[in-house]
């Protein structure tokens, strides 16, 4: 989710194995290999570094993700901060307390069956500044990814939303992520990579970076070690600008619309993408852009391994995509209608 929008969400709050990605069009009709839940808490109180758990930030709720594991979802999207994790400097050690804290949601949710997707929430920026060095940032990668390379049930995201950026730089930056998780031999994972201007599905093809690319242009080249284990993440909200931040939605359809340039170049390029943040309103018209979406991933669930929805996580209060089952404003008219595509 855009920046402004977590911090605007942030201040109103005070299963089945893998199957290889060759195969997800032999699935069950209208079923998606990933279904799942963002799980929001870790990154909350981005500019109080490091933070004061329980004041500043706070971890999921493990009853709450076996209440979604218990619907069908089997995949939780577990959002953390870099400069917690490995202070000071990307290249650092980690920090024993978030690790610790880190390790025991992703053993809650891997031991439930269900997949730990990790991704630093950290939009291309490591204390503020663009990531530039992709050896750096190869280097964080390698010194987390050695901590659950033994978990095939992890999966790493490389960083939320890149944005503002080179086109080029952000596919290098990938390409240095998946090099350096592989290295350490994390090889059973799956990975997911996201793009420039947001990763915003609806503008992979046509957004340009300071350097004039998109990410059509600069991200068709990644390449991994393991076989079918990379995954295109794009995220895709509903309202005027794609921000997630309106509870209005644009039209019943805008779900499909939006992913329809997306689906014809993942198919063109043989890739796979995966939809990690999307979300609507609790009102008709959103309702049905989101019915109408998933309809659509699950249509074309050649291309589409599945849907992750923004967000859970016990910090959320009224906010009007939260998911969440003990107070969740959206709870009741979005999670069984997710689970329907597990």
């Amino acid at each position: 989710m855009h920046l402004l929008s977590l911090l605007l969400a942030a201040g109103s709050a005070s299963f089945v194995l893998a199957q290889p990605l060759t195969e997800v069009n032999q699935r069950a009709a209208g079923k998606l290999q990933f279904v799942g839940i963002n799980e929001a808490g870790p990154e909350f109180g981005e500019g109080k570094i490091p933070g004061r758990l329980g004041t500043d930030y706070t971890w999921p709720d493990l009853s709450s993700i076996s209440t979604f594991v218990n619907k069908g979802y089997n995949t939780f999207r577990v959002n953390i901060l870099m400069e917690r994790l490995v202070p000071n400097q990307m290249t650092g050690s980690l920090d024993a307390a978030y690790l610790t804290n880190l390790t025991q949601t992703v053993d809650g949710i891997t031991k439930l069956g269900a997949y730990a997707m990790i991704v630093p929430h950290n939009y291309g920026r490591y204390n503020g500044a663009i990531i530039t060095s992709t050896q750096d940032f190869a280097t964080f990668w390698k010194t987390l990814a050695a901590k659950f390379k033994d978990n095939e049930k992890v999966i790493f995201d490389t960083n939320n939303e890149f944005h503002d950026e080179s086109s080029t730089l952000v596919a290098e930056l990938n390409q240095a992520a998946i090099n350096a998780i592989r290295s350490v031999g994390a090889t059973s994972q799956y990975i997911t990579v996201e793009g420039n201007a947001w990763t915003g599905a609806w503008t992979w093809t046509t957004t340009q970076g300071t350097d004039g690319k998109t990410n059509s242009q600069t991200m068709g080249t990644l390449t991994d070690s393991v076989k079918n284990k990379l995954i295109y993440q794009m995220h895709q909200y509903l309202d005027s600008d794609g921000s997630g931040t309106s509870s209005t939605c644009v039209s019943r359809t805008i779900g499909s619309e939006r992913l329809k340039a997306a689906t014809t170049w993942l198919r063109e390029n043989k890739k796979i993408g995966l939809i990690g943040e999307f979300a609507g309103a609790v009102n008709p018209d959103c309702e049905a852009a989101v019915k109408d979406m998933l309809a659509f991933i699950a249509k074309n669930s050649d291309v589409w391994a599945g849907a992750v929805w923004w967000a859970a996580g016990p910090w959320w209060g009224n906010y009007m995509f939260s998911v969440e089952p003990k107070d969740g404003v959206a709870y009741s008219t979005y999670a069984d209608l997710i689970a329907s595509y597990a």
